[in-house]
């Protein structure tokens, strides 16, 4: 039996490296899916909607204003001090009372109309008589204050067959029965506020005023001027 030797062990440079073991692979993450992108229409157009919401009721007054028919409301008796808080004014009139336009004919548009909102039209017809003399102060003009236009009627409808000396003007109504024209509240220039606040100071509580109104085609209607004993005061 022949006997062999054991092999030397190989040169250090001939050794192979040792086997590393190889790092485990990261996975890319899956994309992420974009969301949809809106249209930009969706964007604009509730703004551009509210915008002309906003825009369309100064617009309406100011044709009403211009185009409309001049006429005279009496107010309803009113507390002067309640009237005089803030830049503000707050007024009642006598075409609001339900009880009263309930018995002009047609007037049974508010028993079909309990506890819920509706719209009609008044119909208002012009005194015999008016006043035109007129004095010129420096805050308000004097003169004697006009008569104020009476109801006649109610339409369900906005009035086609009007006399010459009569306007329609629309109303409101809420579920609780309360009429409104829109007329109720007005603003008063600062440069007018001072002079309107003394004389109303001075008249007697629960005093009712006169309030000069324009009333268009539409039955829509601004308020123009509030009159205090003889003097006139624009708003």
């Amino acid at each position: 039996m022949t006997f062999h030797p054991p092999s030397p062990d190989p040169r250090p440079q001939d050794r192979l490296p040792e086997q590393i073991p190889p790092l485990p692979q990261l996975q890319p993450s899956p994309p992420v899916a974009n969301p949809r992108r809106l249209p930009s229409w969706r964007l604009w157009l509730p703004l551009l909607f509210q915008t002309g919401l906003i825009l369309a009721v100064p617009a309406q007054d100011a044709y009403t204003y211009v185009a409309g028919r001049q006429i005279t409301l009496q107010t309803a008796p009113v507390d002067p001090y309640d009237l005089l808080r803030g830049h503000y004014q707050t007024l009642g009139y006598e075409i609001s009372r339900s009880d009263e336009l309930r018995a002009l004919p047609g007037g049974e548009w508010f028993e079909q109309h309990q506890f819920k909102a509706g719209r009609f039209y008044l119909v208002l017809e012009a005194p015999a008589t008016e006043t035109t003399t007129e004095t010129t102060t420096e805050t308000a003009t004097e003169t004697t204050p006009p008569k104020p236009w009476q109801p006649v009627r109610i339409s369900a409808t906005r009035p086609t067959d009007l006399a010459a000396n009569q306007v329609a003007i629309q109303g409101r109504t809420n579920r609780y029965g309360q009429i409104s024209y829109g007329l109720e509240t007005y603003y008063m220039p600062e440069a007018q506020r001072n002079a309107l606040n003394r004389d109303i100071s001075q008249t007697q509580d629960r005093q009712a005023f006169v309030v000069d109104v324009k009333v268009d085609g539409s039955g829509n209607a601004v308020p123009i001027s509030l009159w205090v004993k003889q003097r006139n005061y624009r708003f």
